[in-house]
């Protein structure tokens, strides 16, 4: 699921129906349906489900609790499904909360995404370069490295950036991104923040 503003009815909802039912109308009923897919699925496919919750630093308590009780199956003995929570830093904060305590036990793997290296931002827009068909050099050193200082190596920063650089460079009439593109890039990306 990408989008979290489908409230907790809606998590129960994408369950059943992406595990092939048709959601029962009311939450009494739901939330045991939603499950008793995730069960099936694994009890009679042996497959074991995967709820993937993308922008999870923007669930509600009640949401990220409702996610919780999800995996209450069998009074903790198992689950019958494996959940990712992907989000902002801000989650690993929200979920540190006391009202979230219960939930924060039963995380059994985190991972924080730590910004990439300057030389792995380099072979980043090299890739993205290569995928679009270039295959010579774009991005001057000094504009990569800008880039890279300014996004602090995160992908969605680092695009934000070169697509900026790329409309300063044509504006400017260039064939190459160069520092003066990049740093015109960063000033707007960072005025419009």
């Amino acid at each position: 699921m990408g989008n979290p503003d489908v409230g907790v009815r809606g998590i129960d909802t994408a369950i059943v129906t992406a595990l092939g039912g048709v959601p029962k109308p009311h939450k009494a009923t739901l939330i045991p349906q939603a499950n008793d897919a995730l069960a099936t699925e694994l009890a009679e496919r042996g497959r074991t489900p995967v709820l993937i919750l993308d922008e999870a630093h923007l669930l509600g308590h009640d949401q990220l609790e409702s996610v919780r009780m999800l995996t209450n199956h069998e009074m903790d003995s198992s689950s019958p499904f494996a959940c990712l929570l992907i989000g902002q830093p801000t989650l690993r904060r929200k979920i540190k909360l006391g009202v979230l305590a219960a939930l924060d036990q039963r995380i059994a793997v985190r991972y924080h995404m730590n910004g990439m290296a300057c030389e792995e931002t380099v072979d980043y827009l090299r890739h993205h370069l290569a995928l679009a068909g270039r295959t010579d050099p774009l991005f001057t050193e000094d504009a990569a490295t800008l880039i890279h200082t300014a996004s602090r190596g995160y992908p969605r920063a680092i695009n934000n950036l070169a697509i900026q650089a790329l409309l300063a460079t044509f504006i400017a009439d260039k064939t190459i991104v160069d520092e003066s593109a990049a740093r015109a890039a960063v000033n707007e990306v960072i005025a419009s923040e």
